[in-house]
């Protein structure tokens, strides 16, 4: 415990600026979804308060942020149609919590440990594509576009491509000089000549370029009016005259419709979509969480329902760990749940208290932050990566990437998931060796694993949970020797228990392990 509250405080000054950094991100997405929904626009507002404060106190993750997700939008806009009413809606939120935190309890959270990485690093990269391509039209002022990254199709019909298009007769001059100028500060700004300097290092490169794009949209205002942004161009939030008011943006489920079994339904439907994305975002800011820590998805299950029970009884949308805030998060520098919750607490603050101030943030300055996050999402590098380690690893990235691009995020890990299974079954045809773990204890402190013949991404829950409970101090033994089939992603777990090994002064021997094994295949055809 003195560890991690002294670990707390050595990033506390960075957390802060990143947890700045993903409420910037987070307020319009929290709008959009909002209007995605068909709920009252402050829901998602209420959301993205309870999923950085309620979830992130909740959760053992250091780096996920939760908030509204478009995966569950059309279910809420649907839902509403059906019960009526968005306090009917409510209900079915409250249940759907409820049903997360069994579902944690039955430690449903393990299924996590069984998405394979091509999958998730395909979902990660399909995600910056498309935070790239949905803020394009914002960048160039177009008005009204829509903000979900996680579906081509919008719920007004339109497209991620028909929303580009849209720029070539609706430019905004402004809004794309704002862009650019964001754009050079933000990169400027992270370069390290500059972060040398205490300033640059501890003020966020993204509210930096928030704050000159709010001078800069003035300054047009009063010497270039025709450059000047509309009200649609810029962060739309509601504004209370009095604390009455602002009371009054929250709502409040409505019980008399509990014994209306499309109640349940509904909420059988929330819990199912916000748990797998839950734990897929999970998996995936685990990935690209710097210490490589390991977050209990069963916990995380239960956090999310806790935060879903509170959204509904004060007039939020559903929650879910979101990738998009979460590698936002990371890229800022978040390093502990400091950062989280002090997205939830500016948003929180910010909200009732100023929001006429964050009603003069330029989207077009938000989009600059997005497309930066997108691109460390979808590098060139992370292609290059995936397609050396074999075409078993390239061929469901690359395929969730599409799938996800050109229908929405549940179906992209649907079909990514199958396409690696499939691959995974193949292997196991050719093979045919029975595919046991055996793990050998030598001693009170030492550990020897023994590869079985073939190890797929199968035995990866299995092996993850065994590493993840060796105590500090011991010694282990990583035997390959009887292994003719290594699955990439066991080479994973084991790179990124290098790293655990040093923070639990574990000694790690790693014994006939060869590299090239998981591509025997790949060379074959």
């Amino acid at each position: 415990m003195k560890e991690n509250i002294q670990f707390l405080k050595k990033h506390f000054v960075t957390d802060i600026s990143a947890g700045l950094v993903v409420f910037l991100i987070a307020l319009p997405l929290c709008l959009g979804i909002s209007l995605a929904s068909g709920a009252p626009l402050f829901s998602g507002i209420i959301a993205g308060i309870i999923g950085g404060i309620v979830v992130g106190f909740s959760s053992n993750s250091s780096i996920n942020v939760s908030g509204p997700a478009a995966s569950v939008a059309l279910i809420i806009f649907t839902a509403i149609q059906t019960l009526g009413s968005f306090e009917a809606v409510l209900v079915a939120v409250i249940f759907a919590g409820f049903l997360q935190i069994a579902l944690g309890y039955l430690k449903a959270g393990t299924v996590a440990y069984f998405f394979p990485n091509a999958m998730i690093k395909g979902i990660l990269a399909s995600i910056g594509l498309i935070l790239i391509l949905k803020q394009i039209p914002h960048a160039f002022g177009v008005a009204g576009a829509f903000e979900s990254v996680e579906s081509f199709t919008n719920y007004d019909g339109s497209n991620t491509f028909s929303e580009i298009l849209k720029i070539f007769y609706e430019i905004s001059y402004g809004a794309t000089i704002i862009t650019i100028a964001s754009l050079i500060i933000i990169i400027g700004w992270d370069r390290p000549v500059l972060k040398q300097f205490a300033f640059f290092k501890y003020f966020p490169s993204a509210l930096a370029a928030v704050v000159i794009s709010i001078f800069l949209n003035e300054f047009f205002k009063v010497y270039f009016p025709d450059f000047a942004l509309e009200s649609s161009q810029l962060v739309n939030l509601p504004v209370a005259e009095s604390l009455g008011d602002f009371a009054g943006f929250f709502q409040f489920p409505d019980f008399s419709v509990i014994g209306n079994v499309e109640v349940y339904t509904i909420a059988l439907s929330i819990a199912f979509i916000a748990s797998l994305e839950s734990l897929l975002s999970t998996e995936a800011g685990d990935k690209l969480d710097p210490y490589k820590r390991r977050t209990s998805t069963n916990r995380e299950l239960k956090a999310q329902g806790i935060g879903n029970i509170v959204a509904g009884l004060v007039g939020g949308l559903p929650v879910t760990a979101v990738i998009v805030r979460t590698s936002a998060n990371v890229h800022a520098g978040g390093k502990t749940k400091t950062a989280t919750i002090t997205h939830g607490i500016i948003m929180l603050v910010c909200v009732a208290a100023i929001p006429v101030i964050l009603n003069l943030i330029p989207l077009a300055a938000l989009s600059a932050v997005l497309f930066v996050v997108g691109y460390k999402l979808t590098s060139v590098s992370i292609y290059k990566q995936v397609f050396k380690q074999g075409k078993k690893q390239f061929l469901p990235f690359i395929i969730t990437i599409l799938v996800v691009m050109f229908t929405d995020l549940i179906t992209g890990i649907i079909v990514g998931g199958t396409i690696a299974v499939f691959f995974i079954l193949r292997d196991n045809y050719k093979n045919a060796y029975i595919n046991e773990e055996k793990v050998h204890k030598e001693s009170e402190n030492k550990r020897v694993l023994k590869l079985a013949q073939e190890t797929t991404f199968l035995n990866k829950a299995d092996i993850m949970l065994f590493l993840d409970h060796l105590p500090e101090d011991s010694h282990l033994v990583i035997d390959g020797s009887d292994a003719k089939f290594i699955h990439h992603d066991i080479y994973e777990i084991i790179d990124e228990f290098k790293e655990t090994a040093k923070y639990k002064n574990i000694k790690l021997e790693i014994v006939n392990l060869d590299r090239t094994l998981h591509t025997k295949f790949w060379k074959k055809q």
